[in-house]
């Protein structure tokens, strides 16, 4: 359920390491704690009318960390020592069932509310820090964002590809994990958003891409993501069949990584690297790494996360 932020944090890992030259490991559970706290949040004022799950999306870490800030993993690594991965199911159940409760008992306390979904958050994760020492120096989160990360979280900019919406203008990306209902996503035609994601790797730009990992074309234990011809041959992967798949659910919003470099193959076709936190990604000879195809992006992947010097051409398009 955290592979959103697993994938975004490890994008702006990057990020600092090419903005300032740093290697700095982010605690990639310290915005999921707050995440947890801005859902009860937005439970309560609105009645318990809102998506309750364990999933995000990417642009989620950006609007943490400007309200909280980030730390390093040093200093919240958001689980008790001896427990040897994450886990969030018994803390999401309980968390569940708590809000369910309180609204079947018209209980809608925001204070006392919160309270107690911070003692469920403290009790599983941990408490986050209020202050740490970072080599030497003494930062509070948000201390640490502006001073040691160099991040500006208002630098970054989402993108999506849907007929549904008007292209050329800003909408609400319209999935259960966008509980929020962010309406900042630029909506761009898909030979756009291919041109992004292709000359923005090309000039030493990641970025943390979300969309659909169900198909039979994707393959753990062969490292690679593709379209196969029985699905729909490559010369038919356009608009309409990208958005008859979102509409019918056959593409679905349910995972999160971070596209890190690419490969030009056979028939001049792309194959782009991809960093992936899920435990299925340890299953093929490059343990967390997959190789998509360029159509398996074109076709499945629906949004992504990226700074904005990236994509100053298209943005300029949106202003005029």
């Amino acid at each position: 359920g955290t592979c959103w932020c697993f994938s975004t944090i490890s994008f702006y890992e990057s990020e600092i390491n090419r903005i300032t030259g740093e290697k700095i490991n982010l605690s990639e559970l310290f915005p999921v704690y707050f995440e947890y706290i801005e859902k009860a949040r937005r439970y309560i004022r609105t009645r318990g009318n809102t998506y309750l799950g364990q999933g995000s999306e990417t642009n989620a870490v950006q609007r943490m960390m400007e309200i909280y800030g980030i730390v390093p993993l040093e200093a919240y690594e958001g689980k008790p020592t001896n427990q040897p991965f994450y886990n969030h199911e018994k803390m999401f159940a309980e968390i569940k069932s708590y809000l369910n409760n309180c609204k079947e008992i018209n209980f809608w306390n925001e204070e006392d509310v919160l309270s107690n979904i911070q003692s469920i958050l403290d009790h599983y994760m941990g408490s986050p820090p209020k202050s740490f020492i970072y080599n030497g120096k003494k930062y509070t989160p948000k201390s640490f964002l502006k001073k040691v990360t160099k991040l500006q979280p208002n630098d970054y900019v989402d993108f999506m590809s849907l007929m549904e919406k008007p292209y050329w203008s800003q909408e609400e990306y319209k999935v259960p994990d966008n509980w929020w209902r962010s309406e900042e996503y630029y909506n761009i035609p898909l030979d756009e958003f291919m041109s992004i994601i292709k000359n923005a790797i090309k000039n030493g730009y990641s970025m943390s891409i979300g969309g659909d990992v169900s198909e039979s074309g994707y393959s753990a234990l062969k490292d690679v993501a593709l379209v196969p011809s029985y699905d729909i041959p490559s010369e038919y992967i356009d608009e309409n069949a990208r958005q008859f798949r979102f509409s019918n659910k056959t593409t679905t919003d349910d995972h999160a990584i971070h596209l890190i470099g690419y490969k030009i193959g056979k028939n001049n076709k792309w194959w782009f690297l991809i960093k992936d936190s899920g435990s299925g990604s340890r299953n093929g000879r490059f343990p967390g790494y997959y190789f998509y195809h360029e159509d398996y992006v074109k076709l499945k992947m629906m949004t992504f996360t990226i700074h904005k010097d990236a994509v100053k051409e298209t943005l300029k398009k949106f202003n005029k």
